[in-house]
């Protein structure tokens, strides 16, 4: 329940965030001045120096905000188990079949011919005819 809390906390504090870093107006004007063309809608309201302190403190906020949210968040979520390596399992031997295989309708079977004895005349290589 109090996880819950915190994730919505902690979305509505990015999203404040984004907007606040967003509406910042750069060196170069920034995407805060495609808004309203030659100045933004945050300057044309507040002014210039206004605006500029306070998206710049509600920046500051949210990121600290944003973090604190996320370490209390870390303490306070539900743990179903302790992680463990795949390594410390015991590996156990693969299941013996114990019905015999069987071979499909249809699947030809080849014989199993002995391997030739050293007693055997070799094969005479295969020559090329012009």
């Amino acid at each position: 329940m109090l996880s819950r809390i915190l994730i919505t906390l902690l979305i509505i504090d990015s999203i404040v965030l984004i907007t606040a870093i967003l509406l910042q107006a750069g060196k170069g004007g920034g995407l805060a001045a495609s808004f309203g063309g030659v100045s933004s809608s945050t300057e044309s309201i507040l002014g210039t120096r206004q605006a500029g302190n306070l998206l710049t403190k509600l920046s500051w906020w949210g990121g600290g905000l944003f973090l604190g949210l996320s370490f209390v968040l870390s303490l306070v979520a539900p743990r179903t188990s302790a992680p463990r390596s795949i390594l410390d399992q015991t590996f156990a031997p693969p299941p013996v079949q114990t019905a015999p295989a069987t071979t499909q309708p249809g699947a030809s079977v080849l014989p199993i011919q002995p391997a030739p004895t050293g007693d055997a005349a070799p094969i005479p290589p295969a020559t090329k005819t012009p």
